[in-house]
């Protein structure tokens, strides 16, 4: 796990909120100079903790007015069989999001069509012929209370056996 201070947090904050302002908008609102705080944005995605940069489009606009959670149960847990569904999955463009779950359903996926037409087309094409699917029950959506993009991200430390908190490496602000 990467080690966040306050000033990470902030910056990843800012970054969540918008991802296109210029290194120097970022570090004026985070407290920092241009150079430390570019620093630490390098630093954070060459660690991963940021994995890309990206639009948030309303799918409304783009046509896609249904949103459809389905739970998934597969006929076999295995690992082939695990390993060919969630290839499947990750290659279906309609599938959003897909959750490995505890409880009735062994998969909760997001699906986004453009009306239940379309829904109904994908699964006679594509979800009842996912490898391993046996059982898939649909929620339509009809109303959308939450949908956050940007993760509560705290401060974090990571005591090793002696207790002391991780040093940072190559960072002086």
């Amino acid at each position: 796990m990467y080690v966040l201070d306050h000033r990470d947090v902030e910056i990843l904050d800012q970054l969540q909120r918008d991802s296109r302002q210029s290194v120097q908008q970022l570090a004026a609102r985070v407290g920092l100079s241009a150079t430390p705080c570019w620093k630490r944005v390098k630093d954070m995605e060459a660690a991963g903790v940021i994995r890309g940069y990206g639009a948030r489009i309303d799918r409304e606009q783009v046509g896609l007015q249904l949103c459809v959670l389905a739970e998934i149960n597969l006929t076999q847990h295995n690992e082939r069989t695990v390993a060919e569904f969630e290839r499947a999955v990750a290659e279906c463009p309609q599938i959003i999001s897909c959750y490995s779950t505890t409880g009735a359903a062994d998969y909760i996926v997001q699906v986004l069509a453009a009306d239940i037409k379309s829904y109904e087309a994908f699964l006679h094409d594509t979800a009842f012929r996912l490898p391993g699917v046996t059982h898939l029950r649909s929620s339509v959506v009809l109303k959308e209370v939450k949908s956050a993009t940007g993760l509560p991200i705290r401060p974090t430390s990571v005591a090793d056996a002696s207790g002391a908190a991780p040093k940072r490496r190559g960072r002086s602000a």
